[in-house]
């Protein structure tokens, strides 16, 4: 029998047969390995929820923006709104934000009403974060910090907590006042750091090297940054930041350092267009990774437990923007992995958090819903 010689176009169809059906099985193992999970709606009919914190295995706080605070039962679902004295203004993207709860005390940001009471048109609020002892029925509140100076604006809060040993970590959002974040006479653009009783640590910048800050800021120059994590295996916090039109990142919580808002854009534009400045430039912290354009990243966590173990060490990251669930991986910050576990599924993901005993994932969509992700 004799067959003729393939032709080198018929050469080229095999080649790009191959490479196709290659693809296809890429795609189909990567699909199958983004998909080796369950999510599942566990409560649902929230309003506007900000921010939930556990107490145990299955009781959790959440917050609604216009300044309800719920305790859940994930359990058995029950769920009570817990009474404060807080004294917020729901105001754009303000409102009673992030929640933490730790040893007995819970500790809670919001925008706080700063105007003056007799002049209405008078919208001045602040970041400011409170303390209380965790009652189911009643939560007495005490200020332990406040974003100086109050400000009219809707936008940029930031207002994530987090607790490294005796201090509380705490982003304050530029209020969409551009270069106030390179200003560290005012608290609005900078990572906070005080103690747990809202006293100032004597080791802050300011009693080092950086004499003109004001003695409560640690870092300087972030936008709006929504997401902050304490990372359980090089314990070091991790934070993101919304840029403007693009230029989101996520980077690392630095001493007396600055992210250059807004001198830098870290790649994005304003929103008519027209350029902020470079990515980065020596001088400046340098994020871990950037999204441009913008994914609208939210909220945060260093993954660790025995549901994803493959995960362990590994970023978990929200956006508002598309929807998303992504995990980085950033152990080699010069070869950077980035994977979407899922898109589009629950709404704009708002909050992330890992329930430490069992290693499921539960995330709080905007769409006032509750979700545990797990195998």
């Amino acid at each position: 029998m004799h067959f003729n010689k393939p032709t080198h176009s018929m050469k080229r169809l095999i080649i790009y047969i191959f490479l196709f059906l290659t693809f296809v099985l890429i795609t189909k193992n990567l699909s199958a390995q983004n998909n080796n999970f369950k999510l599942n709606k566990i409560f649902e009919g929230l309003k506007a929820p900000w921010s939930l914190t556990f107490i145990n295995q299955n009781e959790v706080l959440i917050t609604e923006k216009s300044g309800n605070i719920i305790h859940l039962n994930i359990k058995d679902k029950v769920n009570k709104k817990i009474k404060h004295n807080l004294n917020l203004l729901e105001y754009g993207q303000g409102g009673l934000l992030d929640v933490l709860y730790k040893d007995g005390q819970v500790y809670i940001s919001y925008t706080e009403k700063r105007g003056d009471p007799d002049i209405k048109s008078d919208w001045s609020t602040s970041t400011s974060v409170a303390k209380g002892k965790f009652n189911k029925e009643n939560i007495n509140f005490n200020n332990i910090f406040r974003a100086e100076p109050p400000i009219d604006s809707m936008y940029h809060f930031g207002s994530r907590l987090v607790i490294k040993d005796n201090y509380l970590f705490i982003t304050a959002g530029e209020r969409g006042e551009g270069m106030i974040a390179q200003d560290a006479s005012k608290h609005p653009g900078s990572i906070i750091r005080i103690n747990l009783d809202g006293s100032i640590p004597k080791n802050n910048p300011k009693f080092k090297n950086k004499n003109d800050w004001l003695p409560e800021i640690f870092q300087i120059g972030v936008r709006n940054p929504q997401g902050m994590t304490l990372s359980p295996f090089d314990n070091k916090i991790y934070l993101s930041n919304h840029g403007a039109k693009g230029g989101d990142w996520f980077g690392e919580v630095k001493y007396a350092e600055n992210y250059g808002w807004k001198i830098l854009g870290w790649g994005g534009k304003n929103y008519n267009g027209t350029k902020i400045g470079p990515k980065w430039k020596p001088g400046f912290t340098k994020a871990i990774h950037y999204w441009v354009p913008s994914i609208a990243i939210s909220a945060i966590a260093i993954y660790q437990g025995e549901e994803f173990k493959e995960w362990n060490g590994h970023a978990l990251i929200t956006s508002l923007k598309d929807k998303s669930l992504r995990k980085l991986v950033f152990s080699n910050i010069d070869k950077i992995e980035e994977d979407i576990i899922f898109k589009g599924k629950i709404g704009r993901i708002r909050d992330i958090k890992i329930e430490k005993h069992t290693g499921k994932i539960f995330l709080l969509s905007d769409k006032g819903s509750l979700w545990r992700l797990e195998k």
